[in-house]
């Protein structure tokens, strides 16, 4: 089929590759303009946009799709369909319409819930035990559209919202290769989404990203793996030279109690409702470390205060 692809960040490479891969025409990419990044803050294209200069795509980054110009443009691809994965801009309905066979996304949550933005990190933050992708038909909605395929994924105890991504990543490209290879034989069937259980899943506001340890110690767990790698939990604390602040990579649920961001053990820090451990942790300007290095090039006192 010929196909458009909109996509911008890591997360979407594998499943054009694999597009790619499987005989598509891929006429054009789509992906968000080139950012400033680095210390020379120096324009850098996304990681689809980079990965379709390497198969020599054309490549178009408009800033909205909302105006004529840029919905006129996007109809003369004479496209068959549209695959749409963390693309970041909204689709009108010109846009929607225009390809023969519709826009199909891949969304990384078992819609209808955690519809949104984040869904990777608020599934584990919400200490959901299972999550995964799914092909659905664009509407107009929120991620609202029917869904053609689904596979489901298991978020283990200690996952990181970095692995879960991975391993959606993976799983999402061959998902989406399955259901084109259904829709060009016009044998994928789709099914309106659920009315209940519908959650949303905001972007994350760096607000969230400071540990409370007044609340539960699986809240705590949940939040710093559901942060990691980025932008990381992060909590404030005296290291000899007055407060500072340390981001936190990696935890484990622990026995023992005591008073709230006191440490009550090597690296086990009591929670409201019981204590969680630090298993990796990330000083500002340095690289990621295990407690007990970070316990070594830090002046931590005995009962030590965390918050």
């Amino acid at each position: 089929m010929r196909v458009v692809f909109m996509g911008t960040p890591d997360f979407s490479v594998p499943v054009l590759t694999e597009i790619i891969g499987q005989g598509h025409e891929v006429c054009a990419v789509y992906s968000r303009a080139p950012q400033p990044a680095g210390r020379g803050m120096e324009l850098r294209p996304s990681p689809v946009h980079r990965t379709a200069a390497q198969f020599d795509i054309p490549v178009f980054t408009p800033k909205s799709l909302r105006n004529a110009e840029a919905q006129a443009e996007f109809a003369a691809l004479g496209a068959d369909c549209a695959v749409v994965v963390a693309y970041g801009l909204i689709l009108p309905k010109p846009i929607l319409d225009a390809p023969k066979l519709g826009c199909f996304n891949l969304h990384a949550s078992l819609l209808p819930r955690w519809r949104g933005a984040a869904p990777i990190q608020r599934a584990i933050m919400a200490g959901d035990a299972e999550t995964g992708v799914m092909v659905m038909q664009m509407d107009e909605g929120l991620d609202t559209g029917p869904i053609g395929m689904a596979e489901r994924v298991t978020i283990g105890p200690d996952m990181t919202a970095g692995e879960l991504h991975d391993a959606l990543m993976k799983v999402g490209a061959d998902l989406m290769a399955r259901a084109l290879a259904a829709v060009s034989r016009g044998s994928l069937v789709f099914h309106a989404q659920a009315e209940e259980g519908v959650t949303y899943a905001a972007k994350i506001d760096k607000a969230e990203a400071r540990i409370d340890f007044l609340r539960p110690a699986a809240e705590v767990h949940n939040l710093v793996r559901g942060l990691s790698p980025f932008p990381g939990a992060w909590f404030e604390a005296d290291l000899g030279r007055g407060p500072e602040r340390v981001k936190v990579l990696r935890t484990k649920l622990a026995g023992g109690s005591g008073a709230p961001g006191t440490l009550i053990g090597d690296g086990v820090i009591a929670c409201g409702e019981g204590a969680v451990e630090l298993v990796q942790v990330q000083r500002g300007g340095k690289a990621p470390m295990s407690f007990a290095e970070f316990a070594r090039g830090a002046r931590l006192a005995a009962d030590a205060k965390f918050g």
